[in-house]
């Protein structure tokens, strides 16, 4: 990976690291105000707190892939130090579909005219356990390349031996 890559990588993960901080706690802030701009016909509480931990998945998810960022710069990521923020990653994405399932949960008795709707929402959760599981797919792919690379390590050792 190069340079130019890591930092163009880097500062879009600081940029939306920030705005996500930011939208928490405008969140939070209106959570704890009590300010409700619909005069109660949604159940905004319910919506803000799955909506503040929801994006605190996302936040870790990001954390986790700026140190995979540091591992690839490095050189190091073909280690077992990468499963630990992969596996982290995985959890956070299914964590959000589970916070997506809570929101569908919650807009769902608002939505008996058009069930559609909920349909549709109970879809996109689905689709977030299916990044969850293409993201296993990569760890399976990372432990193969970890493997490879021991394996590599240990035919140079040999043959330095004999040379």
């Amino acid at each position: 990976m190069g340079k130019l890559t890591v930092r163009a990588l880097r500062a879009v993960l600081v940029v939306v690291l920030t705005g996500t901080v930011l939208v928490q706690a405008l969140m939070l802030w209106a959570l704890v105000s009590g300010s409700d701009p619909e005069n109660g016909s949604l159940p905004l509480t319910p919506l803000r707190v799955i909506t503040i931990l929801g994006i605190g998945t996302a936040q870790v998810a990001l954390v986790c892939v700026w140190r995979l960022v540091t591992m690839v710069r490095r050189g190091t990521v073909f280690s077992h130090a990468a499963f630990r923020y992969v596996d982290v990653i995985i959890g956070a994405i299914v964590a959000a579909a589970l916070m997506w399932f809570a929101v569908t949960a919650v807009n769902a008795p608002g939505q008996r005219d058009d069930p559609g709707v909920t349909l549709i929402m109970g879809g996109i959760g689905v689709a977030i356990l299916g990044v969850a599981l293409i993201v296993l797919v990569l760890r399976m792919l990372l432990a193969q390349a970890v493997a490879r690379d021991v394996e590599a390590a240990q035919l140079q050792a040999e043959l330095d031996e004999v040379i």
